[in-house]
């Protein structure tokens, strides 16, 4: 039982870190421009969901925050894309 407390405890820890970061625009536009175009989408589309979440008192059943995890991983994959790029 407290091995699963413990996991439990972790796992909920994770989901907290992950949830406070936000993505953001860190790909330089004059070298790439169409993936510092996407990020920026990425940003205004937690921007909107967490507007949504504020009008809904976040009551989505966790939904809205799963997509802005995902938001965040996909501007993560943004930028090594972009890395990727400049190393060939």
């Amino acid at each position: 039982m407290t091995k699963q407390l413990a996991a439990s405890v972790s796992i909920l820890a994770f989901c907290m870190v992950i949830a406070a970061q936000e993505p953001v625009v860190d790909i330089d536009v004059k070298v790439h421009p169409n993936l510092a175009a996407a990020q920026q989408h990425i940003v205004e589309a937690n921007r909107y969901i967490v507007t949504a979440q504020k009008d809904n008192k976040n009551d989505m059943k966790g939904h809205a925050e799963k997509a802005r995890q995902l938001l965040f991983q996909a501007d993560q994959e943004l930028k090594a894309a972009a890395i990727a790029a400049e190393k060939k």
